[in-house]
């Protein structure tokens, strides 16, 4: 269930690494690895981990069958493309790239193997979270949020998904629509061809193998904006649609340290009540205990305060470089995806104008 690539991450001047460019190869799992690394332990602290992207068990068996389908270099080419996504984002945050893992992970030649990764990518990871946020929504002690910041993002973040979603939805289906028009443009550039073979008026019969021609780079670019609507707008809306469940995640991670902290101080005041009874019913000899506990307690309970405000000022700070970041990356690709559209609909106009004066000589 696993298969090598190879990716090259450039662009990275630090001094704690060896080089400013790696080449790596990894399997997939051992993305999921590191994912599962990075989870344990930097989202207890607030942090917005990149999800790893989809696993899908179709694409795979196409890979074990073998490279020749087409469908398997394109399934290929999108498994490269996400997994590069993916440990971009990672290198670019400033406290992940920090990680040993992360260090370990772009310069050990050899990673152990990593287990028991299937629930950690594409759907998997979604209901994940999902089943995270329904045990944190079903809490005994509810949150009373006193900071409408976070109440406010947390609302924006929930709709915002949502909308992404019905978007992709429409933006899978208009992949299919190209792919669909690429099948009915070479169908009807063929017929086009058969006919100006069949045809006896010698310029119909030229103007109508051109014309069959011009429908066959026609499909080429059907393809390609198929291609594109797909790598380009589509890919783009599944990685945001799983970093906003991941946003989400950090949003319960604030919630579970709030928790925490109030167990903590049920827990003291029960302990101070245990030592009210002590002391009525005058037990001197296990008030000494007690009053240890107390002390134990009362230290938890600070603790815990200062973990919920370090958490919600990392998620606040979090939130505000992910929203700065998804500007960013939204605006470059679509000015990406928009000057593509543009050099095609450019390449299908000389197409025509190059076809009209012939269209124009028929007898």
């Amino acid at each position: 269930s696993s298969f090598d690539l190879q990716l090259i991450i450039s662009s990275i001047s630090l001094s704690m690494f060896k080089s400013k460019a790696f080449t790596v190869r990894r399997r997939f799992s051992d993305f999921l690895g590191l994912y599962e690394k990075l989870s344990v332990k930097q989202s207890l602290h607030g942090c917005i981990i990149p999800p790893p992207p989809e696993k899908s068990v179709v694409g795979m068996t196409k890979m074990k069958v073998g490279m020749d389908d087409p469908s398997s270099v394109e399934f290929l080419e999108r498994r490269r493309a996400a997994l590069e996504r993916f440990l971009q984002r990672v290198v670019s945050h400033p406290l992940l790239l920090q990680d040993p893992d992360v260090r370990e992970f772009l310069e050990r030649d050899d990673l152990p193997r990593a287990v028991n990764t299937q629930t950690l990518s594409g759907a998997g990871f979604l209901k994940m979270i999902t089943k995270a946020s329904d045990a944190v929504s079903k809490m005994t002690i509810k949150m009373n949020e006193s900071d409408t910041w976070f109440e406010d993002k947390f609302q924006e973040v929930e709709a915002e998904e949502q909308q992404l979603r019905k978007l992709h939805v429409v933006v899978d289906s208009l992949v299919n629509h190209r792919k669909e028009l690429c099948v009915n443009t070479a169908i009807f550039a063929k017929s086009m061809a058969m006919l100006g073979n069949s045809e006896d008026s010698t310029a119909l019969s030229r103007a109508l193998s051109q014309l069959a021609e011009v429908e066959d780079k026609m499909e080429q670019l059907h393809q390609e904006q198929a291609a594109s609507d797909f790598f380009i707008f589509a890919e783009l809306l599944a990685d945001y649609i799983r970093l906003l469940a991941a946003v989400r995640g950090c949003f319960d991670q604030r919630v579970r340290s709030w928790q925490r902290w109030q167990e903590a101080q049920s827990t003291l005041q029960k302990k101070r009540e245990a030592e009210a009874k002590l002391l009525w019913a005058n037990k001197p000899d296990k008030l000494q205990q007690a009053k240890e506990e107390i002390t134990e307690w009362e230290a938890r309970v600070t603790q815990y305060e200062r973990d919920f405000d370090r958490v919600g000022m990392a998620v606040r700070k979090e939130v505000l470089r992910f929203e700065k970041e998804k500007t960013k990356d939204f605006k470059s690709q679509i000015v990406k995806y928009l000057e593509a559209m543009l050099q095609s609909q450019q390449r299908l106009i000389k197409f025509w104008e190059a076809f009209l004066p012939e269209a124009k000589a028929i007898a």
